[in-house]
């Protein structure tokens, strides 16, 4: 469920919301730190000075703003990881709901309860959002998520909300009611919702001399996989995670 093998090309064709958010990420991070294009920047962050004075569009861009690279690179890193099974599992327009729902119920908590002078960019309370609709499905909605994947998330969760308070530089209320907006809207999400698919597995049809039934067979990537007799591109991957876990959370602004 959270481990990615698909190439590069499958990946934006079966995730395309995913892909377009973390493209969005890189590119305004290289447009404001390579170019110079400050402007962007200061036109984007979560200023509740600004805020007050009628600038409503911050509590919204301040979603896809980052304040360094470790910071893009983890949050970009969890949505690749945590983002596809959503999508696939709530479908495009839900997904949207869900993601930008909480990030912006975020903001606006920012913005009611911080001082007129607080800043901030992130999708880190989106991203939290996305972490209380699976804490939601850990607990009432089972049937979407298996155990292992479900003691995954709590306590991948329960690291990020302690980072959240031991951490300089974090915008605790943003993650907080990142987490709880994700939760609040779950319920409603969740309708009609199907478990998650492997795209890992590909559909085919049994020889006309069989039944006929449809089944399963590995593609080509997990063949190799099987082949080597490892899983040790699954521990690598959360061996990555957990050094962008610590990078992200200790990032200057968050």
């Amino acid at each position: 469920m959270f481990v990615r093998n698909e190439d590069f090309r499958s990946f934006i064709r079966y995730y395309p919301i995913i892909s377009i958010l973390i493209g969005i990420h890189i590119l305004l991070f290289i447009m404001v730190n390579l170019f110079g294009m400050f402007s962007i920047f200061n036109l984007g962050v979560g200023s509740n000075r600004a805020i007050e004075a009628g600038q409503y569009w911050r509590l919204v861009t301040p979603i896809f703003l980052h304040g360094g690279f470790a910071h893009v690179l983890f949050n970009s890193f969890s949505l690749y990881l945590f983002g596809p099974a959503l999508e696939q599992m709530l479908g495009k327009i839900k997904f949207l709901i869900g993601y930008f729902g909480a990030g912006i119920i975020a903001n606006i908590a920012t913005f009611y309860l911080q001082d007129s002078t607080f800043s901030h960019v992130g999708a880190s309370g989106a991203i939290f959002g996305l972490f209380g609709i699976y804490f939601y499905m850990a607990f009432y909605r089972k049937e979407l998520i298996d155990q292992a994947n479900s003691q995954l998330i709590l306590m991948i969760l329960g690291i990020g909300l302690v980072m959240t308070f031991i951490s300089p530089n974090i915008n605790i209320l943003g993650h907080l009611f990142g987490f709880l907006a994700g939760a609040a809207l779950a319920p409603i999400l969740l309708i009609g919702a199907t478990p998650f698919i492997n795209r890992g597995m590909i559909r085919v049809r049994r020889a006309p001399d069989t039944s006929g039934d449809i089944r399963f067979k590995p593609n080509r990537w997990q063949k190799r996989r099987i082949r080597s007799g490892s899983g040790t591109g699954g521990k690598i991957i959360w061996g990555i995670f957990i050094v962008l876990v610590a990078l992200g959370f200790l990032a200057r602004y968050f």
